[in-house]
């Protein structure tokens, strides 16, 4: 059997970074600088679950502000 056929029965935590990226990370483990919780745990699926339903937007944080700003602009032409 290999690793990918095996059940994962660890524990995740779902974080994000200052971009609001998400990711999931082991919840015994220190997160890696620049990333917080984000307050979701549990199976990895379960996870990966809620990231899909709550991360609609896949742009950075700096792009989408970037994007806002250039519609205004072009708005108030």
């Amino acid at each position: 059997m290999t690793w990918d056929e095996q059940e994962d029965n660890r524990r995740y935590k779902v974080v994000v970074n200052h971009e609001e990226q998400y990711s999931i990370w082991f919840e015994d483990r220190e997160l890696p600088p620049g990333w917080r919780e984000e307050g979701t745990s549990g199976s990895k699926q379960e996870c990966l679950d809620h990231i899909n339903q709550v991360w609609t937007d896949m742009r950075p944080l700096s792009l989408r502000k970037k994007m806002d700003e250039q519609a205004s602009v072009q708005g108030s032409i």
